[in-house]
């Protein structure tokens, strides 16, 4: 049986063991070859189909993908 302050020390010594897991983690996932510069308030474009094909309205931002 351990006392409480046994208990908090295996406590803290687990939690500076996962921190440390993970922040070389983290350092190695930097250290990946950087992924391209993404802004979430881009925008794009959509065209609307050609007119003899008859597609149903769909809610903004929603695109028909034409079947191959």
């Amino acid at each position: 049986m351990t006392n409480r302050y046994e208990r908090i020390r295996m406590h803290r010594r687990m939690q500076r063991r996962i921190q440390l897991v993970v922040e070389e983690r983290r350092v190695a996932f930097a250290a990946r070859q950087p992924e391209p510069a993404f802004d979430p308030e881009t925008t794009m474009e959509i065209p609307p189909p050609d007119l003899p094909v008859v597609v149903p309205q769909r809610a903004i931002g929603r695109v028909v993908i034409p079947q191959v």
